[in-house]
């Protein structure tokens, strides 16, 4: 979660103390509204910001308006507003996107836990979404998946993602469908919670050798795709595009980068898949696990762009090397 000014200012949100009009909410161009799911999360508070500086009045559909409450404060007073929305609840989703020309689904778990499921957040939940706003006539629509989503993956994340994409686009041919590897920023879960780690731990693991490759991608530029897809749908719109930096690492390079960024030095320790998993099989039993089988089965596949696909250079971007940024947020570990 961001709070305090200073993470008001990464995200380059500006506030106000001045109070919006009721004849202000009459001036607001309907023809552009985006609901945004998802928007309180790591992605989502970087495209809600880039979409209220852009003139869009940003609808925030989530289920806790105070957790949110951050984003208000993103481009013109009141051009961010939150609706309460159950993504259990059919009406509840038809009410979020009633009106908006456009929608964003950015919503999406790393692990299964109580009443939260892949099948449903990554399947059903999106095609339930797209179909949705294709019925209200909605000209864009964006859904956020995930490089190594296939619906024949042996990982259920990746299974549920890929069958998302495919009843995404059965719903709403038009929409635009992108997989990020791993991203990166200010407040990731990948560099900053290994960074927590080295600072309790004199070793750092290296699951199946590390050998596994990424293509970390920084958090502003996939905003910044969202933001073109959303805004020129129509060339944008009924394509795949899978996005990566311009570096491919090992997840070994991953931690060299860490290291170098915090000041501190860590032994490697070699951990094989098959003493990870019977880990993983106590890890999956606390309340946010850091390693999950499932998650194994994603890291015996490398998280890079393929040769073939559509990607940065469609959009005339040209994606931030994981060096620039790292430094700008990891030396808060150093001496710790």
């Amino acid at each position: 979660m961001v709070s305090g000014a200073g993470s008001y200012r990464l995200l380059g949100i500006v506030s106000s103390n001045n109070l919006i009009t009721s004849a202000d909410r009459e001036n607001m161009s309907v023809s552009k509204v985006v609901t945004v799911f998802g928007g309180s999360g790591f992605l989502g508070r970087y495209v809600v910001s880039k979409l209220a500086r852009a003139g869009w009045h940003v609808r925030l559909a989530v289920r806790d308006s105070a957790q949110s409450s951050f984003l208000t404060c993103c481009g013109d007073v009141g051009c961010v507003t939150s609706v309460y929305t159950n993504v259990g609840d059919r009406a509840s989703l038809e009410q979020a996107i009633r009106g908006s020309s456009a929608v964003v689904n950015l919503i999406g778990i790393l692990f299964e836990g109580g009443k939260q499921r892949f099948d449903y957040l990554h399947n059903k939940l999106p095609g339930m979404i797209a179909e949705i706003a294709e019925m209200n006539g909605v000209p864009a629509f964006v859904q956020v998946s995930a490089i190594g989503a296939d619906v024949s993956s042996a990982s259920a994340y990746g299974r549920s993602k890929g069958e998302g994409e495919v009843a995404v686009l059965g719903a709403f041919p038009m929409a635009s469908i992108l997989r990020p590897s791993i991203v990166f920023g200010p407040e990731d879960d990948f560099f900053n919670r290994f960074a927590r780690m080295m600072s309790l731990s004199p070793f750092l693991p290296l699951v199946g050798g590390g050998v596994a490759r990424f293509q970390p991608v920084y958090v502003g530029d996939v905003a910044e795709v969202i933001v073109k897809c959303v805004e020129q749908a129509d060339e944008y719109g009924g394509r795949v595009y899978e996005l990566g930096g311009p570096r491919v690492l090992s997840f070994r390079d991953c931690l060299d980068l860490l290291q170098r960024y915090t000041g501190r030095s860590r032994r490697y320790l070699a951990l094989p898949f098959s003493v990870a998993y019977l880990q993983a099989i106590f890890m999956e039993l606390l309340p946010q696990p850091p390693l999950t089988r499932d998650q194994l089965k994603m890291l015996k596949n490398d998280n890079v762009v393929a040769e073939s696909a559509a990607g940065f250079g469609v959009f005339g971007i040209s994606p931030v090397d994981a060096e620039v940024i790292l430094p700008t947020y990891l030396g808060v570990y150093q001496g710790k």
